[in-house]
């Protein structure tokens, strides 16, 4: 058997998009995230002294909002930070493709391609022979 859910109608004041948030200065997401944890705190507190129903829901939208918030700032400053360092011989670690430790470490693909001058001089002594097949 099924069960039929409502859906769950989220607060208007807390409901938004990471898009919406792109847009905004890091003054104005500052401010919101601190409104955000100003608002969590209330909540929790009404939590303690048996609040109402409605309050004790909107405890996960307002994380929700919080983590969308501190989400877009990092975003931000990682974009401002990659512009920064664009065209520079090295990368702060956090910036660099994360990958796999292996990968990492494994050789470049010029890396591979090394001779050594001993080998160079032998594969120019004895090249590959060529043979005419009969057809």
């Amino acid at each position: 058997s099924f069960r039929l859910f409502k859906p769950r109608l989220r607060d208007t004041m807390v409901h938004l998009r990471c898009h919406e948030l792109r847009t905004q200065s890091k003054s104005e997401l500052m401010q919101a995230l601190k409104e955000y944890k100003q608002e969590l705190a209330a909540l929790r507190v009404a939590k303690v002294t048996n609040g109402a129903p409605g309050k004790l829901s909107k405890i996960k939208s307002v994380r929700l909002a919080i983590a969308q918030t501190l989400t877009v700032i990092r975003q931000n400053q990682l974009k401002s930070l990659r512009e920064a360092y664009s065209g520079s011989k090295y990368l702060p670690l956090d910036l660099r493709t994360k990958k796999t430790r292996a990968i990492r470490r494994a050789l470049t693909k010029s890396e591979k391609g090394a001779k050594t001058v001993r080998q160079a001089k032998k594969d120019a002594a004895f090249p590959q022979r060529k043979y005419a097949l009969k057809a």
